[in-house]
């Protein structure tokens, strides 16, 4: 049996973006099944020794090692790039693999790295605890003040990291200014998709050099597996990626990337559909509350510049009790519908207490500064009825005495 080439990436570029989540990079064996078959293998073997050694000396194309390559994370990467407009994409066993690969892989000791001060809470212990290890410098800023970006900047500065939407206040990082700023600078930027996915916002639309995902979010979407993904250019990959990711062992598993493959087939329905109630939520949550963040919103503060650079206002709510921990625990625990977890951009709706659970490792005074309090609740939408949705969040609410 032999596995035959791909589908011809000049002509899936040319498919509409849901053509391309669900057959873009897709190969065959002989057998001609229709749905990717699974290579759970962890070598390959060769025709003769000459083989071997052309394809471990890069003349002849062929996998040699699943820590290296495989036929299902080679699918799966070949889509994601074509999805985010990149090069190359290599997957990574988690989200956290893919951000510290597209960290560390670059930098040295002696190097600089620029950081939006909101990050996902172990993106921050990373800047603030990993890199310094290392001998790698860092600075973190508001990434919403283009000043406070351009004062922090170093001689030795190397990359710059932020996300947008940042995880969990929504805060918005304008990609095109600090993409200028960076390059202005001979920096790379490297940004955290994972909020918006590639569905809603492609940063390398805006100038991004490097984009990260966990993949576990909304790309597989239904809580099986956990992933992620760097997507780079070719020049990078081959320097600085590559040689990471081959010798370190971060490589994704092939199970892993089969069933992500699957996700990725109805990604783009699931995001619109989980947005779509996403906004009736938040506005249901408005109307009582009044402080609701959801780009969707005319009262989300930064609400031109999310929509500029997203095509809609995301699967995320972000809402403050004034009774803080205990009416926050109050609310969750009175929740009928969705669940009490750390995780989103599932398929089911799912509420987070950040202040105790995600950015717990974060010192108190550097939670507070994020605007992550004690009463802050993120909800992530998922597929369920919106009424439903709606009545669990309200009845909660009066149960908790909000």
């Amino acid at each position: 049996m032999k596995l035959r080439a791909g589908i011809d990436p000049k002509l899936t570029s040319r498919w509409a973006r849901q053509t391309q989540l669900v057959r873009a990079g897709t190969m065959r064996s002989d057998f001609g099944e229709m749905s990717e078959a699974l290579y759970m293998t962890s070598g390959f073997t060769y025709e003769s020794a000459e083989e071997a050694e052309a394809r471990f000396d890069g003349r002849a194309e062929g996998f040699t090692y699943s820590r290296q390559s495989n036929p299902n994370l080679s699918m799966l990467e070949s889509r994601m790039a074509l999805l985010e407009g990149a090069e190359v994409g290599r997957a990574t066993a988690t989200g956290m693999a893919a951000m510290t690969a597209a960290l560390l892989a670059g930098l040295k000791a002696g190097d600089h790295v620029l950081g939006a001060r909101a990050l996902f809470g172990s993106c921050r212990w990373l800047m603030d605890v990993l890199l310094p290890r290392f001998g790698i410098e860092t600075t973190v800023v508001d990434g919403t003040n283009m000043e406070a970006w351009k004062k922090a900047v170093k001689p030795n500065t190397k990359a710059f990291f932020m996300e947008t939407p940042a995880n969990p206040t929504l805060e918005i990082v304008d990609i095109k200014a600090v993409a200028d700023l960076a390059h202005e600078n001979g920096c790379k930027l490297i940004v955290d998709n994972v909020f918006a996915t590639p569905i809603l916002q492609r940063p390398m639309e805006f100038g991004a050099d490097i984009v990260c995902y966990s993949t576990t979010k909304h790309i597989d979407g239904q809580g099986r597996a956990l992933g992620g993904m760097v997507l780079c250019d070719k020049a990078w990959d081959e320097e600085f990626l590559f040689p990471y990711y081959r010798h370190t062992g971060c490589a994704m598993s092939p199970f892993n990337a089969w069933v992500t493959l699957k996700g990725l087939e109805t990604l783009s329905l699931r995001v619109h559909s989980m947005c779509d109630n996403a906004e009736k939520v938040a506005t249901s949550i408005a109307d009582r509350l009044g402080d609701v963040r959801h780009p969707s919103l005319d009262s989300f503060k930064q609400q031109n510049l999310a929509l500029a650079q997203m095509d809609r206002g995301g699967t995320m709510v972000v809402f403050e009790l004034p009774g803080g921990r205990e009416q926050a625990f109050g609310f969750l625990n009175s929740l009928e519908i969705a669940d009490i977890s750390n995780n989103l951009g599932d398929s089911r709706t799912i509420a987070t207490h950040p202040w105790s659970t995600t950015h717990k490792a974060l010192a108190e005074e550097t939670r507070l500064e994020l605007g992550i309090t004690p009463g802050l609740i993120r909800l992530s939408v998922g597929l369920e009825d919106a009424n439903d949705l709606i009545a669990d969040v309200m009845q909660a609410l009066d149960k908790a005495g909000v």
